[in-house]
């Protein structure tokens, strides 16, 4: 070894370049954070075309139709939504001053908290990896961007986007695999925003921590979909099965499985399947791949092993394409306790359906679980949608539809427990990436001098006045 210091990795000098430009300007005002937002939007639109159709080729198909609804369309709202509001988010809010410090005064001075890096994945390559960019930048931040090594077509296309929109040292895209990643978890960021598993979220974590880096986990984990008493079936089958088979099930917020009173168990997949076989006739170009080989494998497999343990299974008709990774939707009746289906994310288009007999007993299958993203919650009684509420825990919930509470900027979108932490979206993602700096100023003159050494009768007096 010849003692030098080995050569800084591109996470390391993007990093390096981003804090010294963040040191130089100060914080953006609203003109420039607002201006930064509509270059991201002209972005987007210029290129949607381009992006549907790199994402496409790395699934093998994904809808073109679903990733304009569900990453182009929903992206551009909350751009919109954040330049609309961004200059009253900036607004120092003024806070109460004790009688006992009078003349002075107090506020919060929001403040970007420097240099966010974003580790996306691949399911919503566009969404998940421009999302918080909005808010990041919103917030004030310059931000470096990870996206997965599973989508290649998109992640190029998606440098090359960023870098002919911004300078690097505003916003920037690094790209590689598993070791670029481990790297980049390493680095000295002001806050982590990673969406993907559990597993690897707790690995990211880890690592950030060496640092005292904070990080916001957006991990999925089971999302039920609780169908109450008084549910509507036809609501639920509409909305669990368009929730479901959207992008071949790999969704963050899909569905993972269904608890439904177990005298309409039954009736209720016969429902499903019907209205899956409606949606994609013939598993055409609407109906997407799954993103690798080894995906449609482990399904497959978890498919075969509930079915050998008694499920009943059912399938759409058309065929399995393993090569094409074309997996056609599949409902799976009371899978065995301890089969796959019920130990582990889903993310394939695969929908087990698991029979109760009474609300309390269906309340304690999921507390009996890790807390979700998701909860959908179908029930007509007001009564019972409270119940389910109060007494279960998820990140969000939509009642009578799924999905919704995503799209919803003006909601904090974010797990709990073993499905993340920290929210952003609108106002909480602008509040998440912002650094609330408390500021208190004196008046003409400084009370605290009244508590100063030597202590005499005048100290005594105050301190009984303080403690009154």
């Amino acid at each position: 070894m010849d003692g030098t210091t080995p050569p800084a990795t591109e996470t390391a000098r993007l990093l390096s370049l981003q804090r010294t430009a963040q040191h130089r300007e100060g914080p953006p005002n609203a003109r420039v954070r607002i201006e930064r937002l509509q270059e991201l939007e002209d972005m987007v639109r210029k290129r949607a075309d381009a992006f549907a159709d790199a994402i496409s080729a790395d699934f093998g198909n994904r809808s073109r139709f679903e990733t304009s609804l569900l990453e182009v369309a929903v992206l551009i709202s909350g751009i919109r939504h954040a330049r609309k509001h961004v200059k009253w988010w900036m607004e120092p809010s003024h806070r109460e001053v004790d009688m006992n410090f009078w003349p002075g005064s107090a506020w919060v001075r929001p403040e970007p908290l420097g240099v966010i890096g974003i580790i996306s994945p691949w399911n919503y390559p566009l969404q998940l990896a421009l999302a918080p960019l909005v808010d990041a930048l919103a917030a004030g931040n310059r931000v470096i961007i990870k996206p997965s090594e599973h989508t290649v077509n998109f992640s190029d296309l998606l440098r090359r986007a960023i870098r002919e929109t911004y300078k690097e040292e505003v916003v920037a895209v690094v790209l590689g695999g598993p070791d670029v990643a481990v790297d980049f978890t390493r680095q000295p960021f002001d806050h982590i925003v990673f969406t993907g598993s559990t597993a690897v979220g707790r690995k990211v974590a880890a690592a950030a921590a060496e640092n005292l880096t904070p990080t916001t986990l957006e991990l999925g984990g089971k999302s039920p979909a609780l169908i109450c008493p008084s549910g509507s079936l036809s609501k639920a089958v509409k909305s669990i099965a368009l929730g479901k088979f959207l992008n071949a099930g790999q969704t963050c917020i899909a569905p993972d499985y269904v608890l439904a009173p177990r005298e309409r168990a039954m009736e209720f997949a016969e429902l499903v399947m019907a209205e899956a076989r409606r949606l994609y006739p013939d598993l055409g170009p609407d109906y997407s791949s799954l993103i690798s080989v080894g995906a449609f494998d482990r399904m497959t497999a978890a498919v075969n092993e509930a079915e050998l343990g008694g499920a009943k299974v059912m399938r759409h008709p058309a065929p399995s394409d393993r090569e094409r990774r074309v997996l056609p939707p599949v409902v799976v009746v009371n899978p065995p306790q301890a089969s796959m289906l019920i130990r582990d994310e889903i993310f394939a288009p695969v929908l087990p359906i698991i029979g109760y007999d009474s609300l309390e007993d269906a309340l304690h299958w999921i507390n009996s679980h890790p807390h979700p993203l998701a909860l959908y919650v179908f029930a007509e009684d007001r009564r019972e949608q409270n119940i389910v509420m109060d007494q279960t825990h998820s990140g969000g919930v939509t009642i009578n539809a799924t999905l919704l509470h995503f799209a919803q900027e003006g909601l904090p979108f974010g797990g709990v427990g073993a499905s993340g932490w920290g929210s952003y979206h609108g106002r909480a993602g602008f509040d998440r990436f912002t650094h609330q700096r408390a500021v208190f100023r004196t008046g003409f003159f400084n009370p605290a001098n009244w508590l100063a050494p030597p202590y005499g009768k005048r100290a005594r007096r105050l301190i009984r006045l303080l403690m009154r």
